[in-house]
């Protein structure tokens, strides 16, 4: 996954290329990214996981300490390209809230559901009351955002690929730099994708990529303060809180996008919780099962080392 790779994009024309080049805003932290290694090598993750037909995968970290006025860059692996399960769903929630932002459509507009977009059986988050999406179920654009980030619904999902145009969410994946990470497929089985994308890539991101998006979004940077600050509410209210929300401190703020699928478990967002603010993305190549008490490890010793960091 780690190699450099060219491919196009087939209804696009755009030729993707894999970006790890650090944005010169960052000052890059060898204490920090000392640090965090020490925590990761603790808990088993510095090293090669087998993730079946994929090879062997390594953990990718990134951490962004927004304590001063500098925003410091560490982490482990953060440049290197893993699949991020629905984290990626926050890249197609930006560009669908772009096009709102442009007058293109709105919030409430009415959206009708058609197969084979419907594909959820099962819903993400068990105790969420709100009913499966069924071929010919008409919502607002808004219902889908927040079903496809606080449930990480697929269906949800489908339809804001569709309504939004997998070329213009990888033009503003472009616009920040972010070449690597483009939105290439739906949440479906590859029979029934779209022409042309029956075999393109998997989509894969990095930690720094992650990362990077939040800050943004932190900043009110992402395209406008109205998209970030949409995007930051609906970040808000993540529904599953298993991964790294696990092992916070109740009194912190957590604004996170989360991911799990097959050999991996992902979580990435902005952590304040007064005092101490910083960014966390983390892309773990583990099952759920076995990643979810390493989250719940892994956590408090990063928020420990953040808040620390202040008093230094």
């Amino acid at each position: 996954m780690k190699s450099i790779f060219l491919i196009f994009a087939f209804l696009s024309g755009i030729v993707l290329a894999q970006n790890t080049a650090v944005p010169k805003y960052y000052l890059i932290d060898s204490e920090l990214s000392y640090d965090l290694k020490t925590i990761i090598d603790s808990l088993e993750l510095a090293k090669d996981f087998d993730v079946g037909e994929d090879g062997i995968e390594q953990i990718s970290l990134a951490v962004i300490d927004m304590n001063s006025g500098i925003p410091k860059l560490g982490g482990v692996n953060f440049e290197n390209f893993i699949y991020p399960a629905s984290v990626y769903k926050m890249y197609v929630a930006a560009e669908v809230l772009n096009q709102i932002s442009n007058g293109k459509y709105f919030l409430y507009s009415p959206y009708i559901v058609k197969s084979p977009n419907d594909v959820d059986r099962t819903k993400e988050i068990k105790s969420d009351p709100r009913k499966l999406l069924r071929d010919g179920d008409t919502v607002s654009v808004n219902y889908l955002l927040d079903l496809m980030i606080t449930r990480s619904d697929n269906s949800a999902a489908n339809c804001l690929i569709d309504l939004a145009g997998r070329e213009n969410i990888n033009a503003l994946i472009h616009k920040y730099g972010w070449h690597g990470s483009e939105v290439t497929r739906k949440f479906l089985s590859r029979k029934y994708e779209d022409p042309g994308y029956e075999k393109i890539r998997g989509t894969e991101t990095n930690a720094l990529h992650a990362a990077d998006f939040m800050y943004k979004i932190y900043k009110n940077e992402l395209v406008n303060p109205w998209v970030s600050k949409q995007l930051k509410t609906y970040l808000g209210r993540q529904l599953d809180d298993s991964k790294y929300s696990a092992g916070l401190p109740a009194n912190v703020m957590f604004y996170h996008k989360t991911g799990w699928f097959s050999y991996w478990t992902n979580d990435v967002g902005i952590i304040d919780d007064g005092e101490t603010k910083y960014i966390i993305s983390c892309f773990m190549p583990l099952k759920e099962e076995f990643a979810l008490s390493k989250y719940k490890e892994l956590a408090p010793r990063i928020h420990k080392l953040l808040s620390e960091r202040i008093i230094k």
